[in-house]
This record gives C-alpha cells, structure tokens and sequence, in this order.
C-alpha cells in the first residue's frame, strides 16, 4: 500500500469486520410474460386469503376478455388486447381442447404473472384514454409513474407502438429545464437540498434506469446515468444507488465512478459491525468524527478493497517514473532535449510530493493528475522545456486521465483489465 498521507480517513480507512450473510437492497429479476390459463395459484401481489374484486374502472360490462392480476380482475376488449401485434394475439389464437376457454368469467380468468394490478390499469390506461387525456402527458401535471408503467408493462407484452411512445414521452419530460425530477410536487426535491425527498427522487431515479435497461432505450440510459452521476457529487445516497444499480443491471459506465465516489466519501463496513449486530446494506449513519459509515454486501465490500489497492498500485508506478513523450522535432533541432527531459523530471518528481497532492486520498489517482495538469500550468511559464514539448507533455498526462477513466470500471470488478 502506498505510503503517502491521505487527505481524509474516508477515502483511505477501511473498517471491516467479519462478513455474514446479507439482505439485498436491489434484486434483479426478468418479468414473467407467462399467461397461466390452467393454474388458479396464487401471483406476485396476490394474497392468497383475500378474494378477487372486479376493477372499479377496467371492468367493462361487454367486456370480451377477464384478466386477473393480483388479486384484482380486468374485463377488457379482445379487439384492444389484440393491437399492435401484441402477446395476447397468439394467446387468443390458441387451441383450447375440450375445457372451458380462459378469460370468459370470474372464475376461469386469464391470470397475467409479475404484474401489479396498478401497474397493468395504468397500461390499460394507454389504449383506452380519451384524447383530453392523452393530451395531458405533454403538460406540467404528467403521471411520471404512470407513463413508466405504461412502458414497462407494453414491452412486456410486446405493445411496441404503446412502448416507443411512452418512452419517448418519458424522453422529452426528463430532458426538460430544469428537470422536473427536482420540480415535481410528488418528490419536492433540489439539487441544491439533496437531503430533502430523497427516498422519492431514488425510486424513481432507480425506476427510470431499470426501465431503460429493460427496453434497450440507450438515450434513457444515457440521460439517467448522466443525471445520477451529477446526483453522486451531492450525497452519499446517490453514490450508493449508483454502485447499486450498476452491479444490478451491470452498468459498466457507471460502476467505476460509483465504487470511487463510495471509496472517497465513506467509511465502509460489511454486514455485521464490531458489536455482532447485523446490519441492512445500504444504511448510512455518521460516525463520531463526522465521517459517513455506510453498509455494504461482501460482493461490494471486496470490489471496493481492491479498487482501493489497484488504485494505489497504479498511482506508485506513475509517482516513481514520470510519464515519457515524444519531444518536438523543434526540440532536438535547437534546443538541449536532454535539458528539457530533466526539467519535465524534476517538476514531476516535486509536484507528486507537494502537500495539495498529498491532501487528496492515495487511491485518488485522477484527482492527482489533474493537480499536476493545474500545476504544470502554472508553472509552465518559468520552466525550461521546449516551448511545444510543454503542449506534448500536457497532453500526455490528460490522456492518461482519460485512459483511467474509461478503465475505471475494471479496478473494481474481479478480473478488470485495467491499466
């Protein structure tokens, strides 16, 4: 492990104890499309001690079709389920032999699995709303969980139209500015009070990017991930769904600014603190020195032990040999190139020693090299380096910052090729 001075105890300290077994904040499972016409058993949601009650809105009375989900039971219109080359067009088309066809009553409905009785009415809501009320998800007052509802429940049964054009709207609603996540009166949540509505804006935040996931929407994706990354700087909260969800749904974008920003805001422990008390993953306490302690499974906990150690690795080898580029030809022509590559020596050999560097984390490594690019510019202007291999030399360390960046991901993941 290096031997530098950290900055904080939170970005080099790690308190661990023995591990236990773990309850998982996140779990991620594919949604059964199965449409079981022969079990009455009992489904996701589905209290089995309870009885069936009809839908206050979505039980038609010439309704051609019963569903039920949950403990809740949908009669609907064959010729609407049948739209937009859906599932239910090969379920209608079915044989039924010699036993009564599903669907037609109470007691012998079509039961959808994996689905909540309010998650498939607001997907019901999408092919049977008036135009008034179309209109109204272009407004102010849209249902944000409706319309992921919508997307979620179309994709599963294969409404492609009804899942585009939900997940569009969704598009066009979260890129507005400013975000109506922070607005919303369901979440009344800042950025500039994160503390404030935060268990609402996570929700929905770890919604919009399953959803995202689930459908293959890379401009989702892409726009919530950014958003979270934004969100990680803030609070701690942030940091801890991000490194979450990304092992969730294998996120490699996200991972390794995630595990980092945990690395360097938080005191980790396992499951099972120094008292034998068992603990739930994600929890967050302050401790006495005002640090954050946060709780994590083994899985996260040895990911972030050896992005710490990987990290610290790579940040010695770059702290012992300067990093080498190619001297103008200008440089060779007329000037002392050997002069010049000493000098590039000497300022790296004392700016990796200097007390700003040595305040930031050791395992902080883009955050040293971007000290020493503000430095080098600084001093840029009293050294006697080739006027071009100061650019050269410049761009070379910013290039290694970005060569980290884009490895980051694999320092926490077994197996990483990181550089």
């Amino acid at each position: 492990m290096p031997e530098d001075v950290p900055a904080s105890p939170a970005s080099d300290v790690v308190h661990y104890t023995q591990l236990s077994p773990a309850r998982k904040r996140f779990r991620h499972s594919s949604d059964s499309v199965t449409m079981d016409q022969s079990s009455r058993s009992s489904t996701p949601g589905q209290d089995s001690s309870s009885e069936l009650r009809r839908d206050d809105r979505y039980y038609f009375s010439d309704g051609s079709c019963i569903l039920q989900v949950g403990n809740t039971l949908f009669n609907v219109h064959r010729s609407i389920l049948s739209q937009d080359t859906s599932s239910f067009t090969t379920l209608f088309t079915l044989p039924q032999g010699d036993i009564p066809e599903e669907g037609t009553s109470d007691e012998r409905p079509i039961v959808l699995h994996g689905d909540t009785a309010n998650e498939f009415r607001n997907f019901l809501w999408s092919l049977y709303a008036l135009p008034h009320e179309i209109m109204m998800v272009r407004s102010s007052q849209m249902d944000l969980n409706r319309l992921i509802d919508v997307a979620k429940v179309a994709s599963k049964y294969s409404f492609r139209s009804t899942e585009s054009w939900a997940l569009d709207v969704i598009q066009k609603y979260i890129e507005k500015k400013p975000s109506p996540l922070f607005v919303s009166p369901g979440l009344h949540f800042s950025l500039s009070s994160p503390a404030f509505g935060l268990p609402d804006s996570k929700a929905q935040i770890s919604r919009l990017i399953r959803l995202a996931q689930t459908c293959g929407h890379q401009r989702l994706l892409d726009t919530m991930v950014s958003l979270l990354r934004q969100l990680m700087s803030t609070s701690l909260h942030y940091s801890y769904l991000a490194m979450a969800l990304a092992d969730e749904l294998d996120l490699r974008e996200l991972r390794g600014l995630a595990y980092l920003g945990v690395l360097q805001r938080a005191v980790f422990y396992s499951v099972r603190d120094q008292d034998g008390e068992t603990l739930e993953e994600g929890e967050i306490q302050e401790t006495p020195d005002g640090l954050e302690r946060l709780v994590v499974s083994p899985m996260q906990q040895h990911r972030l032990l050896s992005g710490h150690y990987r990290l610290c690795k790579i940040w010695e080898k770059l702290r012992a040999v300067p990093l080498t580029f190619e001297h103008s030809p200008s440089c060779g022509a007329n000037w002392n190139q050997h002069s010049c590559t000493q000098n590039w020596t000497d300022f790296w050999k004392e700016r990796t020693r200097a007390d700003g560097l040595l305040s930031l984390g050791s395992a902080d490594v883009l955050g040293r090299l971007t000290f020493i690019v503000k430095e080098f510019d600084k001093w840029g202007s009293v050294t006697y380096m080739h006027q071009d291999c100061k650019a050269v030399a410049k761009r070379t360390v910013q290039e290694k910052i970005k060569s980290i960046q884009e490895s980051l991901s694999d320092y926490f993941h077994e197996g990483g090729e990181y550089l």
